[in-house]
Order: structure tokens, then C-alpha cells, then sequence
């Protein structure tokens, strides 16, 4: 086989991979979950035992927030 058909069918293999890649790739999206989807409440195990209020760490939530804006494209 000549080295031309060989590097045309490696470029139309690679190609249609690529392309495969793409279709199959789902990126998230950011949305807003309402209580009409759901019960309104996130239900707990029956084990679980809630004796202290949970607060929420305002530098962690600040983090994750920069963390997400930073994977963003820059468009």
C-alpha cells in the first residue's frame, strides 16, 4: 500500500473519530431546579440525625463559584 492511501485512510479514520467524539460529547448545562419538579424538600435517610444546623462555608461556596467561572471559554 502507498504511503498516500495510507495517511488519507488515517485521516479519514482520525476524522471520524473526532467527529464521533463530538456527537457523543454532552456538556451540562446550568439550570434552575424549582419544588414543582420535586416534593419541594430534599428528603433525608431515615437514619440521618439532624442536631446542628448546617452552615454554609462562604470562602468554599466563593471557590467552587471562581472555580467555575475559570472553566468558562473566554468569549
Amino acid at each position: 500500500m502507498k504511503l498516500e492511501i495510507a495517511r488519507g485512510l488515517f485521516l479519514v479514520g482520525a476524522l471520524g473519530i473526532a467527529s464521533l467524539a463530538l456527537a457523543a460529547w454532552e456538556q451540562p448545562r446550568t439550570q434552575v431546579l424549582s419544588a414543582m419538579q420535586g416534593t419541594g424538600h430534599c428528603p433525608l435517610p431515615r437514619v440521618a440525625k439532624v442536631s446542628i444546623p448546617a452552615k454554609p462555608d462562604h470562602e468554599l461556596l466563593l471557590f467552587m463559584f471562581g472555580m467555575s467561572q475559570g472553566m468558562r471559554p473566554q468569549s
